[in-house]
C-alpha cells in the first residue's frame, strides 16, 4: 500500500472516531402523542395526525382486541406488559388495532402519558439508539414496526433480539415493542428450509433465525375471514357511518365486491364501504 493511500485510511479513521466521541445532545420530547423514528438523524419527527379508525369500528377480531388493550393498559398504569407479534392474513387489522388502541387509552384517564414511535425495519439497527434516548423519559413508549420480516442475508434482525431480550442494557420498562408481520416466525419458509440444508448444524442454525418471535410474549394470530364474518364487518363499517341502504342490498353488494377481489378481509370491507359512501355523496 502506497504512502499516501496509508495515510489517507488513518484520517479517515480518526475522523470517525471523532465524530463518535462527540457527546450527542440531550434528548427533548416534544408535546406530541405519535413520532417517526427517523433512524439516520436519530431524531423523532412528530406525527400531528395519526391515520387510524376509532377501536369500537374494528369488527370481526375481538379476541385478539381484547388481549391487546388489556397489555396495553396494563402497561400505561406502569404494571407488567409483554411485547406483542401480530401476526397474520393481510388486510385483518393488524396495525388498525395498534393506532386505534393507543388512541382509545389516550381519550381516557387513569393512565401514564402513552406515547406510540413508528420505526421502519430498516431502521431496526438504529433501535438502541432509540431506546437509550427515551429510556428516561417522563412517559410510556410503544415502539411500532409495521409490516416486520427479514430475508436471507439481513442481520438486523440480531438487534432487535437484544433489545427485546438477552442483551445487557435489555429493554427500558417504559418501552414496549409492537410489530405486524405476515409471517409468525417473521422469516420466509424457504429462507428456514435453506439454513436446514446448507448449515454444518441446522438445528442451531435455524433456531438462531426464528428464536425472535420467542421473545415477543404475546403472539395474536389474525386469520382468513370466513364470509358470515366478513359481512358482519361490512355491515358495521356501513352502520358506524350511516349509510342508507338496505340490508339484502348491502349484503348483495359485498359478496360481489370480495368476488371481484379474490378475498375477505377487514380491507377489502372498508374499501366497499368507502365506495358505498361515495356513491351517497359522503367521504369517510
Amino acid at each position: 500500500m502506497k504512502t499516501k493511500d496509508y495515510l489517507s485510511r488513518i484520517a479517515d479513521a480518526l475522523e470517525i472516531l471523532a465524530r463518535g466521541s462527540t457527546a450527542p445532545e440531550p434528548f427533548r420530547l416534544g408535546e406530541a402523542d405519535a413520532y417517526h423514528w427517523q433512524g439516520e438523524s436519530g431524531t423523532l419527527l412528530a406525527v400531528k395526525k395519526v391515520s387510524r379508525v376509532p377501536l369500537r369500528m374494528l369488527r370481526g377480531i375481538d379476541q385478539v382486541k381484547g388481549i391487546l388493550l388489556k397489555n396495553t393498559e396494563q402497561f400505561a398504569r406502569g404494571h407488567g406488559a409483554n411485547n406483542a407479534l401480530l401476526w397474520g392474513a393481510r388486510g385483518m387489522g393488524k396495525s388498525s388495532l395498534v393506532k386505534a388502541i393507543h388512541a382509545d387509552v389516550l381519550e381516557r384517564e387513569g393512565f401514564e402519558r402513552l406515547v406510540l414511535i413508528e420505526i421502519a425495519r430498516e431502521d431496526l439497527e438504529t433501535l438502541p439508539v432509540l431506546m437509550r434516548a427515551i429510556a428516561g423519559q417522563d412517559a410510556r413508549f410503544i415502539v411500532f414496526c409495521d409490516d416486520l420480516s427479514f430475508d436471507s442475508g439481513e442481520t438486523s434482525y440480531k438487534s432487535l433480539k437484544t433489545i427485546l431480550d438477552g442483551g445487557l442494557e435489555g429493554r427500558p420498562e417504559n418501552v414496549l415493542f409492537y410489530a405486524t408481520s405476515n409471517r409468525r416466525h417473521l422469516m420466509p419458509r424457504d429462507m428456514i428450509e435453506n439454513e436446514r440444508s446448507t448449515a454444518i448444524n441446522p438445528g442451531e442454525a435455524v433456531e438462531e433465525k426464528v428464536s425472535l418471535s420467542d421473545r415477543f410474549g404475546l403472539w395474536l394470530g389474525f386469520h382468513d375471514s370466513d364470509q358470515d364474518n366478513y359481512l358482519a364487518m361490512v355491515s358495521g363499517y356501513a352502520e358506524f357511518y350511516g349509510l342508507a341502504i338496505d340490508a339484502e342490498t348491502l349484503r348483495a353488494r359485498a359478496i360481489e365486491w370480495a368476488a371481484t377481489r379474490g378475498a375477505r378481509s377487514g380491507r377489502v370491507a372498508i374499501q366497499l364501504v368507502r365506495t358505498l359512501a361515495g356513491e351517497e355523496g359522503k367521504a369517510v
